[in-house]
């Protein structure tokens, strides 16, 4: 039976690169915001694997809770957790940034990965080989202009990755941190609030691929 891999954020870039990666040699539990278009991933991939699908969004403790205790039997057992889910919201000074983008960034970077953490502990502590990635950022470790908030929450993220790998190792689940720079994904669309056109700017920069970033993490499985 082939083990299985639960991705949030799965609908798009780094999440979707990495399941279609996946899915060659895992099942999928595929967690998303948007259900169209988990429908779709889902559609598209499941001729090379078992998939299933949870609706939900990564900032709201009681639904993360309520999509894993009602998982499936055939589903409760989870070799691999990928924490992709995370944005960030506006570019701008810390004195002049709005402070409902600070908050989001904060509640689905840091707060979401500890929720989806928690809830599918459970089920990685019935894995004989658990692995559980993180998805941070080079923000994280370098701090760039205008975006103190989000590289604060990366470094969190950084930070919650080494604590688990002490907290977790005598469970046997192994912890693991990747910080991506600039990648080709939704990323600056939402933080820009769909204003395409700056969106294009920031994405003049170094660009790595989707695929890339997600070879990366399959390798360290």
């Amino acid at each position: 039976m082939k083990r299985t891999a639960f991705i949030t954020g799965a609908t798009s870039g780094i999440g979707r690169a990495t399941a279609e990666i996946l899915a060659d040699n895992y099942r999928l539990i595929l967690c998303g915001r948007r259900e169209e278009r988990l429908d779709e991933v889902k559609k598209e991939l499941e001729h090379k694997t078992e998939i299933t699908t949870l609706q939900f969004d990564v900032r709201d403790r009681k639904s993360v809770f309520k999509a894993l205790d009602h998982l499936d039997k055939n589903w409760q057992t989870i070799d691999v957790l990928v924490n992709n889910a995370g944005n960030a919201h506006g570019l701008s000074t810390f004195d002049e940034a709005d402070l409902d983008d600070l908050e989001a960034m904060i509640d689905i970077n840091i707060k979401g990965l500890i929720f989806v953490t928690k809830a599918v502990l459970p089920f990685l502590k019935e894995s004989k080989n658990a692995h559980i990635v993180n998805l941070s950022s080079i923000a994280g470790k370098e701090v760039y202009p205008l975006g103190a908030t989000y590289c604060a929450s990366k470094a969190a993220v950084e930070s919650l990755s080494k604590g688990m790998r002490y907290d977790l190792l005598p469970y046997g689940i192994k912890v693991s941190n990747v910080a991506p720079g600039a990648v080709e994904t939704e990323f600056s669309l939402v933080r820009f609030k769909g204003d395409v056109e700056r969106a294009k700017k920031v994405s003049k920069a170094i660009i790595r691929f989707s695929q890339k970033i997600s070879q990366m993490q399959f390798y360290i499985y």
